[in-house]
C-alpha cells in the first residue's frame, strides 16, 4: 500500500498540470480575498471617500459599510421609500410623507404590502437596500474592535479562506483526480494488478490516500501561502493572525469535501473500469452543493445541502457562521466515503475472483 501511495504521489510531482492547477488556484483565491486582506483601523475620514451608495443590501467593512440597527432600518427604509414616491412615482413631497405617516404604525412585512398593492411599489427591495450603511471612522473602528474581541482577526479570514479555497479545490481536484485510476483502468495494466499479491483492501485504500495526500499537499501549501499573506498584509494592525486557524478551518470544512471526491472516482473507475464517467457526474455534484434555498421564512439564501462537498461561509467578512448542520454534513461525507471505500474494496476482490 505505501508503494501505491509513494507511486501516486511521485506521478503528481512530475505532471506540469500539478503545478500549474497549484498557482491558479493560489492566484484565484487572492484575487477573491484580498479585500479582506486590506481591512484595517481607519486613520482618516478620507479614507471612506468614495462613489459608492450611502446604504445598499450587502456591503463589507472592507467597504465601509455596516450593518443597522433594527431601528436604524426602519428609519433608512422610510427615507428612502418616500424619496422613491417622489423621484420615481412623480408623487408630491407632501403626499409620500404621508404615505409613510400611515405604513409607520404598521409591521414592515405588513406596509410592503400595502405599499405593493395601492403604489405597486417594491417596498421589500427598498428594505434590503438599506440593510447596510456607510460607517463613519469611529463606528467602522469600534465595530472592527468589537469583532476582534470576541475572535481573532485569522478565525474570520480561514472561513472565508476556506469558503473560496473550497470551491477553486472542488474544480481542481475533480480535474487533476480524473488521471488517478486512468493507468489502472488500461486492459493490460487491469489485468496484470489482479495478477499481483497485493490485496484488494491495500490496493483501494492505497488508491484513496495518493489521491486525498494529492489534495491535502496542495492546501498545505495554500495554507502556509495565505497565513503569510495574513500575517505581511495586517503587519501593523495589531490583528492576531494564527496558523491553527487555518488548519482547523481546512480540516473542518475542505478535507471531508475532498475525500468525497476521491472516493466518487474510486467507485466509479471500479464500476466502469473507467474514471471518466465520474468528471460530469463531480461538476453536477459541485453545481448541487452550492446551490441555494429557502428557507422556513421564505428567504432565499445558502443553507447547505445533505453530503455538500462545499461549505460555504455567503455572509460578511465578520458575519461568516456555518450553514446550519454543517458539522453534521461533513461527519455524513466522512461516513459515506467510508462506505464506499468498502464498497470498492469489495467490488475489486469480486472482480479479483
Amino acid at each position: 500500500m505505501k508503494a501505491i501511495i509513494r507511486r501516486e504521489i511521485l506521478n503528481y510531482l512530475k505532471r506540469p498540470l500539478f503545478w500549474i492547477a497549484i498557482a491558479v488556484v493560489i492566484f484565484g483565491v487572492f484575487q477573491t480575498l484580498r479585500p479582506y486582506l486590506n481591512i484595517h483601523y481607519i486613520t482618516s475620514e478620507d479614507e471612506l471617500k468614495n462613489e459608492y451608495p450611502e446604504t445598499i443590501h450587502d456591503g463589507d467593512v472592507s467597504e465601509g459599510y455596516i450593518r443597522v440597527s433594527t431601528e436604524e432600518h426602519r428609519e433608512l427604509w422610510e427615507n428612502f421609500v418616500q424619496e422613491s414616491l417622489v423621484s420615481d412615482f412623480g408623487i408630491s413631497n407632501d403626499e409620500a410623507s404621508g404615505v409613510i405617516q400611515k405604513v409607520r404604525g404598521m409591521e414592515i412585512d405588513e406596509a410592503c404590502h400595502y405599499l405593493e398593492d395601492v403604489y405597486g411599489y417594491d417596498a421589500e427591495f427598498a428594505w434590503r437596500a438599506t440593510t447596510y450603511r456607510k460607517g463613519t471612522m469611529d463606528e467602522i473602528n469600534s465595530y472592527i474592535k468589537d469583532e476582534l474581541e470576541e475572535h481573532p482577526f485569522s478565525w474570520y479570514f480561514s472561513r472565508k479562506f476556506a469558503d473560496f479555497a473550497g470551491v477553486f479545490m472542488g474544480f481542481t481536484a475533480t480535474i487533476l483526480l480524473a488521471a488517478l485510476f486512468m493507468q489502472d483502468m488500461r486492459k493490460n495494466t487491469y489485468e496484470l494488478l489482479h495478477t499481483k499479491p497485493i490485496s484488494a483492501a491495500q490496493y483501494v485504500i492505497g488508491k484513496v490516500a495518493g489521491g486525498f495526500l494529492i489534495c491535502l499537499l496542495i492546501l498545505g501549501i495554500l495554507n502556509l501561502v495565505f497565513w503569510v499573506a495574513c500575517m505581511i498584509c495586517t503587519n501593523g494592525n495589531g490583528f492576531e493572525i494564527r496558523l491553527t486557524d487555518f488548519l482547523l478551518a481546512t480540516c473542518q470544512y475542505i478535507l471531508p469535501n475532498m475525500l468525497m471526491i476521491v472516493c466518487v472516482y474510486t467507485i466509479t473507475a471500479l464500476l466502469f473500469k473507467n474514471p471518466l464517467p465520474a468528471v460530469p457526474l463531480l461538476f453536477l455534484y459541485i453545481i448541487y452543493s452550492n446551490m441555494g434555498s429557502w428557507n422556513a421564512e421564505g428567504v432565499y439564501g445558502y443553507y447547505g445541502r445533505p453530503l455538500a462537498i462545499m461549505v460555504r461561509f455567503p455572509g460578511m467578512f465578520f458575519d461568516v457562521t456555518p450553514p446550519p448542520l454543517a458539522m453534521v454534513n461533513q461527519i455524513c461525507l466522512l461516513i459515506a466515503s467510508a462506505v464506499i471505500v468498502l464498497s470498492g474494496i469489495q467490488l475489486w476482490r469480486r472482480r479479483r475472483i
